[in-house]
This record gives structure tokens, C-alpha cells and sequence, in this order.
């Protein structure tokens, strides 16, 4: 197990404070030697802030404030920053996302599409699906749109990227863990499904404790709030750190195949019971292009963009590095995100939305990468229209979360 992330909250003022940034790159290295030395490799150092309407004025150089942001970030020691989402009480913000990411090489945004007490802005799903549908050409085999992700009803304080950003209260820290092979090694080894959740969980707290106590530490030392671990199992593509081999694992023969929302809804419910100090999404995470076997059921056709939807109401983050048709329409991706959007609220559950328009591929050609996160894949269809009537309107839906009912 990895952590992928350790990722740092804090609210520098714009223009930037060199001595917040440097104070957060400063705990970031600490914080890396800490848990290097508890025997845990530590991938990335992440900076996340509030929101980016909130502190960059609307008639500023949003581009310019970005590089200047990645740059100091940099400086101090962080390799990924996020500047939080664009907000529905912000429209002009979602304007800004494909400049912002143009003119940056490893700054993050997301864009609101949904909240609890907002409900689900049309508009601003519509501005999600723009800004996915502009960042499609910027770079080749769409790798723009891996710098963004359409947010419903996520809170603050998820380290995983491009979802992470902060409340604005004081500096704090969470991890992003890559543990898919702790799922892979618990299920291939257990005979059944109790001794399959049983060993999961126990690996899972076994890790937490140990992070925990270094996380302790930690907080005793500096004047920072530890948030939590986001154990969403995020995998690695080979097949040692597939979540679809772990899946598979339980006996479905492919996933995409009839019993995989079964899997997929144990595993996922082992994490809920495993006790540790949650943050973010906590939950399963499928990203498609991320995970060997994902990818290979993708590439075969077994695996669609409506089976990734189905398993996210029983899972953790939504749909995540889809590769779509490059000709898909932002009307069509509109479609999809507000699915994405009225699963989210109708469940209660913070899901997001990373689509990837691959530019000048069709519908099941081949998609390869030269890059240590990806696998090679198929373009997945898009079975998406453009939405008529009210649906396609720009009202903000409020819809309730389903009672539990005993």
C-alpha cells in the first residue's frame, strides 16, 4: 500500500502569501519523512485551496494567477496544487477552467454542479459539460480534462485530486491512499465472502492505525489539523493494484458482466465497516483508465459508461478517466453529468465526474498511452442525446434525499 497523496489545506491570500506557502511546503516535507520512516512510500506532496471564486476577483488574469500560484506551490515543495471548484453563485468561474488549465502544467479545478443546500444548478452542469467539450483538443488523447472533474455534493476536504479543496479554516492535512492491493490480496486468498471482508477489514485498520499514530504525532508537533484518510482503494494499472481483478477475485468472470454490482456493493460495504478516521469519499473507486482490468473490459466491451454509472450507486466517486468519443457533443456530455449529479443527491453521496473526450478516435478504437497511470483501453460509446424540454432548461433542481425506511 501507497500513499498517493498527502495533501495540505490552507488559504494563502491573493495576492499569494510566500510565507503560508512556504509554512504548508515546510509541514508538507515533515510530514513525507514521517511516514517514509513508518515504512509507507509517499507519492506526491498536493496543495489544495477554497474555492478559486472566492479569492480571485472576476476581472483578474485568471491565467496569470494560476502560473503564479503552481509556481510558488512548486517552490515550495509541492508537485500538484488545486484551486478548488468553479461555484454556481459564480457563474463566470467555469469560463476559466480551460484557460486556467492551458496556461498551467499541474494545477487542478472542478466545477460545482450540486450541493445540499443548493441543489442541482442546470446551468452549471451545462458549464461543466463546456468546459469538458473545450478542454477535449488542448491536449493530446484529451489528457486536459485529467486536470478536471464536474463535483456533486463533494465537501471540502477530500485529498484525492481533482475533487480537493478547503473550508478556508486554518491548515490542515489528509491522505490519499493507494491500497487497491489490500482488496487483491484479501480476496484472491479467502474462500469465502466472510473471510474475504473479514481479512480486508483487517489489513485496512492494521494500515490506519499506524498512519494514524504517525498523523498524531504529526499534529502535536505543528499547529495542523489532520483531517483524516480517504481509503477509496485507488489502484495502480497492473494487476497486483487492480480493483477489477480484486472484484473478480469474488467470482465474476468479467467485470461488467451480471454479478458485478454485487461485488462491487461487498466490497465497497467492507470499507464502510472497517473503522478508521474517514475523510473524502472513503468509498470504491473505479477510474477506468487507472486500473488493468478496468481498461481490458472497457477495451473488450463488457465494461460501459452505464455499468460505471450503475456501480457508483453503490460505490465510491463516481465516473472517473472515461475515454469517449472525440466528436462527443458538450450536449451529450451534459446528459451524462446529469445523471452523475441526480444519482448524487438522490443517494446523499458526494460523486464526481472525470470524462475524457479522446480527440479524433471513435467509439471502440484503440487508446494508448504513454504515461505510468494509464493502461491502453477502448473509446467507450457515449449513449447520450441532447435533452429537450425541461430538462434542458437552466432551473436549479432540488430534489431530496431518499429516506431510509425501516
Amino acid at each position: 500500500m501507497n500513499i498517493r497523496s498527502i495533501t495540505v489545506f490552507c488559504a494563502p491570500s491573493w495576492p499569494s502569501d510566500e510565507g503560508a506557502l512556504q509554512e504548508a511546503g515546510a509541514f508538507a516535507r515533515a510530514a513525507r519523512n514521517a511516514f517514509t520512516a513508518a515504512g509507507y512510500a509517499v507519492q506526491t506532496l498536493r496543495l489544495a485551496l477554497p474555492p478559486f471564486p472566492h479569492w480571485l476577483p472576476e476581472k483578474a488574469d485568471a491565467p496569470a494567477a494560476a502560473q503564479n500560484l503552481e509556481s510558488a506551490a512548486r517552490a515550495a515543495g509541492f508537485e500538484y496544487i488545486s484551486l478548488g471548484p468553479a461555484l454556481p453563485s459564480h457563474p463566470w468561474s467555469y469560463s476559466r477552467i480551460p484557460e486556467i488549465i492551458a496556461a498551467t502544467e499541474n494545477t487542478f479545478l472542478g466545477g460545482v454542479m450540486a450541493s445540499p443546500h443548493e441543489g442541482i444548478a442546470l446551468a452549471a452542469v451545462c458549464a461543466c459539460a463546456e468546459a469538458i467539450h473545450a478542454l477535449a483538443p488542448q491536449q493530446e488523447n484529451g489528457f486536459a480534462n485529467l486536470y478536471f472533474a464536474a463535483l456533486a455534493n463533494v465537501p471540502p476536504g477530500a485529498p484525492f485530486f481533482p475533487a480537493a479543496y478547503h473550508d478556508g479554516n486554518g491548515m490542515a492535512f489528509a491522505l490519499a491512499l493507494e491500497a487497491a492491493d489490500l482488496a487483491v490480496r484479501a480476496f484472491e486468498n479467502a474462500a469465502t465472502l466472510a473471510a474475504a471482508r473479514a481479512s480486508l477489514i483487517d489489513a485496512m485498520q492494521e494500515h490506519a492505525a499506524a498512519l494514524s499514530g504517525v498523523a498524531e504525532i504529526l499534529t502535536n508537533r505543528f499547529e495542523v489539523r489532520f483531517g483524516g484518510l480517504d481509503y477509496s482503494l485507488a489502484p495502480y494499472p497492473e494487476r497486483a493494484r487492480s480493483l477489477g481483478a480484486a472484484l473478480e477475485a469474488l467470482g465474476v468472470p468479467a467485470l461488467g458482466e451480471h454479478g458485478s454490482l454485487a461485488a462491487t456493493a461487498f466490497l465497497a460495504e467492507a470499507i464502510d465497516r472497517a473503522q478508521f478516521p474517514r475523510t473524502g469519499f472513503s468509498g470504491l473507486m473505479l477510474p477506468v483508465l487507472e486500473d488493468t482490468v478496468l481498461a481490458e473490459r472497457a477495451a473488450q466491451g463488457t465494461l460501459s459508461v452505464k455499468d460505471m454509472l450503475l456501480y457508483s450507486a453503490v460505490c465510491g466517486t463516481g465516473l472517473d478517466t472515461l475515454p469517449l468519443p472525440g466528436d462527443t457533443s458538450a450536449e451529450q456530455l451534459y446528459a451524462i453529468l446529469l445523471d452523475v449529479a441526480a444519482l448524487s443527491t438522490r443517494l446523499g453521496k458526494p460523486l464526481t465526474a472525470r470524462l475524457m473526450p479522446m480527440p479524433g478516435k471513435s467509439a471502440g478504437e484503440e487508446i494508448t498511452f504513454d504515461f505510468p497511470y494509464f493502461a491502453n483501453s477502448r473509446v467507450l460509446q457515449a449513449e447520450a442525446a441532447p435533452l429537450r424540454g425541461p430538462l434542458g432548461g437552466a432551473e436549479t433542481i432540488h430534489l431530496r434525499t431518499r429516506p431510509k425506511r425501516v
